[in-house]
C-alpha cells in the first residue's frame, strides 16, 4: 500500500516456463510477463518482459523466491506451466504467499498421483476406467502399466495379459498402476476456471497426434457431452485457471478419463485458435488477475480449427543473451503459404 492506496496489479509470473514460447507469448501480449525457470537455456523465458533464474522447486528458498519477483513486478497472478510445482505453489496460495492460479493443497496433490486422481473422480462420481494397484487382479484385460506420477508419457506400457501386465510392473522403475487399455478415439478437454472455481469456458479437441505425451496436432470439436464432462470435473474439483482433461470413447465402458493436469496442456494452440475475440485463456486470466469478474460463457467456442504445431530455435551468445540472427532472413518462423 503507498498513501492508502492499493497498487495497480500489471504482472503475470509463470513458472518452470521451459519450451513453452507460445503460452509465454500469448501472456505477453496482455501483461507484463516474468518468466521463472532453473534452467539457463530454458528458451520459453525469451518471450517474456522479464526472465530470472529462481532456485529449484524442491529448494526452500523457491517460493521466497517468487514472492519476491511478485511484489517487484506486481503480479497478481502465478500460473505454473509444468505438474512438478502444482502442490508446493497450492500450499504457498493457501498460506497467502502467493496469488497462484492452482486448485487446494489436497487436491493438487491427488492429480499429481494418477491412482488418487482415480480415486478422487470416483468419489464425485465421474468417470474413470477401471484402474487398480499390483497385486490386485484387473476387471479385464488388456491393461495399460503406468507410472503413478508419469508425465509426458513416459514408461506407459500396454499389457494384452496377466504375464505382460507382471512384467511391466517389475520392469518400470517407479510405483505403477495398472488401468483398463481404453479402446477408441482420445479427446482432451482445455478448461478454464475462475478464482471461486467456476468454470468459464471449456474447449473439446481431438488428439489426432501426440509424441511424448505432447500433442502436436488435433481439431477442436462440436461435443456437448465432453464439454458437460470438462465443467463437471473442473468444479467438482475446485479448479483455479487452466486445467487439461483426457478421456477417451471405449467402446465397451463409454467415456472414461485417463488424467487431469491442472495446468495448461500441449496442445495450447487449439483453445487459442477456437476462443472468440476478447477470450482467449491469457487475456481472462490476466482480466481476473486485476480484480475483473469474468461470465461463465461454457460452450461457446469456434469448432473446426485444426493446429499443427512444429520446431524453431535460437541463437544465444556466450553469456545466454539472444543474437537476433536465424536460419531465415528476415528472422522469425516464415509465413505459412
Amino acid at each position: 500500500m503507498a498513501g492508502g492506496r492499493r497498487r495497480r496489479v500489471t504482472g503475470v509470473l509463470l513458472t518452470g516456463v521451459g519450451k513453452r514460447y507460445d503460452i509465454v507469448s500469448a501472456f505477453a501480449q496482455h501483461a507484463t510477463t516474468v518468466a521463472a525457470d532453473p534452467n539457463p537455456l530454458a528458451p520459453a523465458q525469451y518471450a517474456a518482459h522479464v526472465r530470472r533464474s529462481v532456485p529449484r522447486i524442491d529448494d526452500p528458498e523457491y517460493v521466497p523466491a517468487l514472492r519476491a519477483l511478485c511484489d517487484e513486478f506486481d503480479v497478481g497472478a502465478v500460473v505454473p506451466l509444468t505438474d512438478l510445482d502444482i502442490e508446493v505453489l497450492a500450499r504457498a496460495r493457501a498460506d497467502g504467499l502467493l496469488p497462484a492460479l492452482v486448485p487446494d493443497p489436497d487436491v493438487a496433490a491427488a492429480t499429481y498421483d494418477k491412482y488418487d486422481a482415480h480415486l478422487l473422480l470416483e468419489r464425485h462420481g465421474l468417470p474413470s476406467p477401471p484402474t487398480v494397484l499390483p497385486g490386485t487382479e484387473p476387471e479385464s484385460y488388456p491393461v495399460m502399466v503406468k507410472p503413478r506420477q508419469g508425465s509426458g508419457a513416459r514408461s506407459i506400457h500396454p499389457a494384452p495379459d496377466r504375464a505382460a501386465m507382471e512384467f511391466f510392473v517389475g520392469y518400470v522403475d517407479e510405483p505403477v498402476m495398472v488401468q483398463k487399455l481404453m479402446q477408441g478415439p482420445e479427446f482432451s478437454m482445455d478448461c478454464l476456471s475462475d478464482l471461486e472455481g467456476r468454470c468459464l469456458n471449456v474447449i473439446p479437441r481431438t488428439m489426432i497426434e501426440s509424441r511424448g505425451g505432447e500433442s502436436i496436432k488435433g481439431t477442436v470439436i462440436d461435443d456437448p457431452e465432453l464439454v458437460d464432462l470438462g465443467r463437471r470435473v473442473v468444479e467438482a474439483l475446485g479448479v483455479r485457471g487452466p486445467c487439461t482433461v483426457q478421456a477417451f470413447r471405449d467402446r465397451d465402458i463409454g467415456v472414461g478419463i485417463t488424467d487431469v493436469n491442472t495446468r495448461f496442456g500441449g496442445a495450447f494452440p487449439a483453445p487459442m485458435y477456437a476462443a472468440r475475440p476478447g477470450r482467449t485463456y491469457p487475456e481472462l486470466i490476466v482480466r481476473m488477475s486485476r480484480g475483473e469478474t469474468i461470465e461463465p460463457h461454457v460452450g461457446d467456442y469456434q469448432a473446426g480449427v485444426t493446429f499443427t504445431r512444429y520446431y524453431w530455435q535460437l541463437e544465444l551468445d556466450a553469456e545466454l543473451r539472444p543474437t537476433g540472427r536465424d536460419i531465415v532472413t528476415p528472422p522469425g518462423p516464415p509465413a505459412p503459404r
